[in-house]
């Protein structure tokens, strides 16, 4: 969902700048919940107040609730068929793949640079190999940001 909200928040309406919308992402990346019940409240936020959060929180998950529930209630009766769990199957292969587009979308607004590919470098190494906690990831790169990156802002 974060493409489709990117598209339509910074793309078609301009509500918003691509660097303040990654901004949002990477901010709403560091509280619990989902990204993108996150990031709306922040963008509805932004753009109206406390009036835009509320309404930002329910135009994200009130769709989605009322999908769910009405698929819940039907599922309930044919979870047991092959066919359906095929498509599960299918569905849950294809999440790594609309993530993978969301950081690649996402990337392009980033500043192509050697410290920033050195941080990408040590990130995906510290997680990956190192099996340090993205929490811990998130936190240490928020401080190298205040405390090196700090000082050239200024």
């Amino acid at each position: 969902m974060i493409p489709l909200i990117e598209t339509e928040i910074v793309t078609k309406k301009k509500w918003i700048s691509k660097e303040d919308f990654l901004d949002i992402v990477v901010i709403s990346q560091t509280f619990p919940g989902a990204l993108v019940v996150n990031s709306s409240i922040f963008i509805g936020y932004r753009i109206g107040g406390l009036l835009g959060a509320v309404i930002g929180l329910l135009g994200v998950i009130l769709p989605s609730f009322f999908i769910i529930l009405c698929i819940a209630v039907f599922f309930i009766k044919f979870r047991d068929y092959y066919y359906v769990n095929l498509i599960f199957e299918g569905i849950s292969a294809a999440v790594p793949v609309l993530i993978l587009i969301a950081v690649v979308s996402l990337s392009k607004s980033l500043k192509k640079s050697y410290v920033n590919l050195i941080i990408i470098l040590v990130t995906i190494a510290s997680i990956l190999l190192l099996k340090v906690h993205p929490v811990i990831v998130i936190l240490l790169s928020a401080l190298y940001g205040v405390i090196f990156l700090g000082k050239k802002a200024k």
